[in-house]
């Protein structure tokens, strides 16, 4: 017995080894870190730690344990939450969907800004915990009553459930704002990554509800804003860049829209979409958008590759515009309330931001864009997170506090 027990202990150490292992070399060989994050180290050691419960995660997943999401969700949650003495957080239930409402405890003679923030994650990691910290500073910063949606994720629920969660919260806290203190004529959506594709969607959805308030404004932190095309400046220069890679992001489209890995290569190329479709979208979505000082990193333009017929028939749903609200027609975008845009240099979505930037003030919608040129994607999670904090976090937190405050 006790031989077998040390056979199993000494087991679990190899396999504990080998792990940490895989997940450094991975992060060695796979990906880059620029001399321009300015933190090398730091970005390398938080590298290492997701690549690591990654690993962990796909172990579980190959022995049926549990998806590597939920694993890597598991460990994120077990942080513990801080408090802040200025700041009241109240957990709630808007039906099925649990919320964070946070509140600054300081009287005020008039009604607060309300936001409503939905978390990033690539619909398949994040949570209210691990946005805990931001939610909790952007309403003591911006003296606002902020209310962070814990929608559902994927693997378990695939697109589009994430979005209805998000809109069945909104319109809850949209129809209660005098029980929470906030003025209607001041409501904010804002999100990061895809919880900022995910304002947007909103936006454009509840332009045609007008039982509801109107959203004054809304804050995308490097949003995920489309998913037709991946050669961009922005794709080319940043694929081996974490904390997403095209990699890992292409795993999380397949979790969360139901993808096969196969069609890896031909959506990269262009072939998953019709010549006709990128006549229709190229207009919106090409990199002749893009400011040349964005593509002096080294920027190659592609020719498409030919339609995969088979692959356009499984990513149609690329094309839906709660997926892809960048590509929604000019008279919606044209009636999208105020925008504030917060870019990162080193993100693989970068180009999201400037297309996005450009399309709105070309209609005639206000526009507020802060580029970190030290920034990437994912940066905002290291807010107030040891030794393991980037500026630019703060950075980030601030100019959207300002911008909400202003308004």
């Amino acid at each position: 017995m006790v031989g077998l027990t040390l056979f199993f202990l000494a087991a679990v150490c190899v396999l504990s080894s080998g792990v940490w292992l895989w997940a450094i070399c991975t992060h060695f060989f796979t990906e880059s870190v620029p001399a321009g994050i300015g933190h090398p180290v730091k970005m390398r050691v938080l590298s290492c730690l997701l690549q690591l419960l990654v690993t962990w995660g796909l172990v579980f997943e190959k022995l049926r344990i549990c998806p590597m999401p939920q694993f890597v969700r598991f460990v994120h949650d077990l942080q513990l939450l801080k408090n802040d003495p200025d700041v009241l957080v109240t957990d709630l239930r808007f039906g099925t969907v649990p919320v964070k409402l946070y509140q600054p405890k300081a009287s005020s003679c008039s009604p607060r800004p309300g936001v409503v923030f939905y978390h990033g994650g690539g619909a398949i990691m994040g949570s209210l915990k691990t946005h805990h910290r931001v939610c909790l500073y952007l309403s003591k910063k911006s003296e606002a009553v902020v209310l962070a949606v814990g929608y559902r994720k994927s693997p378990k629920y695939k697109f589009p459930v994430m979005v209805r969660d998000c809109m069945a919260a909104t319109v809850q806290f949209l129809k209660s704002l005098d029980v929470y203190g906030v003025d209607p004529e001041q409501v904010v959506v804002c999100g990061d990554s895809v919880g900022g594709g995910v304002a947007m969607v909103v936006c454009q959805t509840f332009l045609n509800r007008p039982d509801l308030p109107r959203i004054r404004a809304q804050v995308l932190i490097y949003p995920a804003l489309q998913a037709l095309d991946f050669q961009s400046p922005s794709f080319q220069q940043n694929e081996k860049i974490p904390l997403l890679t095209w990699k890992f992001a292409f795993h999380c489209m397949c979790y969360y829209l139901d993808i096969c890995p196969s069609w890896q290569s031909a959506i990269k190329k262009g072939a998953h979409l019709p010549a006709h479709i990128w006549a229709k979208y190229d207009k919106w979505l090409s990199s002749d958008n893009i400011p040349e000082r964005f593509k002096k990193r080294g920027y190659r333009p592609m020719t498409r590759g030919p339609l995969n017929e088979d692959a356009y028939r499984e990513t149609s749903v690329f094309l839906d515009l709660m997926c892809s609200p960048l590509i929604a027609e000019d008279d919606v975008v044209a009636r999208l309330p105020e925008a504030c845009i917060l870019s990162c240099e080193y993100d693989l979505l970068r180009d999201h931001s400037l297309l996005c930037k450009k399309r709105l003030e070309g209609l005639g919608v206000p526009v507020t864009w802060h580029h970190m040129d030290d920034g990437f994607h994912g940066v905002l999670n290291t807010f107030d997170f040891g030794f393991l904090h980037f500026p630019c976090s703060l950075r980030i937190l601030d100019f959207a506090a300002q911008f909400i405050k202003g308004l």
